[in-house]
């Protein structure tokens, strides 16, 4: 297995209050991991410090074997082109049509032609299920097709790894499914995934592990079924107690 993503000794505060208290981890490459835990326990902030777009306060990620907290900001810029980021809120283009949004960043990043563009994004959009909807303005979608869109953006520029901050976190219960499904079938096909994420039943199917996280470290690491069925840390078993009974 190829390592994608490496933290050692991750720390990350915001005067003094310290956010990150030191997280060790290791994403391979095809490896789908969830992160999972109470509100305020610091997995988003983990999340935007592993494309730097927090900075570490302390401790090193590496990328693709690249240490990234001393790097310029084009190396860097040249290294999220990698790492694909879909946000709890859409962020899409208001002012552009759904392929627009798409082709964008491919054409004004990459160099690509309009025609390799449109092409390429016209095939995630079949992917995500909304071939349809490539000349619509996202305020006439759904919230389920917004984030569609943003997924598929993401993946337009061809990224190595997906990172997903709580992305159904903003839906409509009928609408977090959808968006689910075309997360479910990029884990299926060897996607690399961070998932930050309320929705257990996603862990529990097709996280590789799950990461359980509380007051700025991750408390418990294991498989789906290590940490739902035999949970072995208190704050883990009580979160879960409480999660699953709802």
């Amino acid at each position: 297995m190829t390592e994608m993503v490496k933290v050692e000794s991750l720390k990350k505060a915001y005067d003094k209050n310290e956010v990150l208290t030191g997280i060790d981890g290791v994403v391979n490459s095809g490896q789908v991991i969830v992160v999972i835990g109470p509100s305020g326990g610091g997995k988003s902030t983990f999340l935007r410090c592993l494309n730097l777009l927090e900075t570490p306060t302390s401790g090193k990620v590496f990328f693709e074997g690249t240490e990234l907290t001393n790097l310029g900001e084009k190396q860097l810029d040249d290294i999220r082109e990698k790492m694909g980021m879909v946000f709890q809120s859409f962020n899409l283009f208001s002012n552009m049509n759904v392929l627009d949004n798409l082709t964008l960043a491919p054409k004004r990043v990459k160099g690509q032609s309009e025609a390799d563009a449109q092409k390429k994004a016209l095939e995630l959009l079949a992917q995500v299920g909304l071939a349809d909807k490539k000349d619509a303005y996202p305020d006439s979608l759904s919230g389920g097709q917004q984030q569609r869109v943003a997924i598929a953006r993401a993946l337009a520029m061809d990224p190595d790894v997906m990172l997903f901050d709580e992305p159904t976190s903003a839906l409509d219960p009928e609408m977090v499914g959808e968006v689910l499904k075309v997360m479910q079938d990029l884990a299926a096909g060897g996607m690399t995934m961070i998932v930050v994420t309320h929705e257990m039943g996603f862990a529990r199917e097709v996280a590789d592990e799950v990461w359980f996280m509380d007051g700025g470290n991750i408390a418990e690491k294991g498989t789906p079924e290590d940490i739902f069925d035999h949970p072995k840390n208190d704050r883990t078993k009580d979160f879960l107690s409480r999660v699953l009974a709802q």
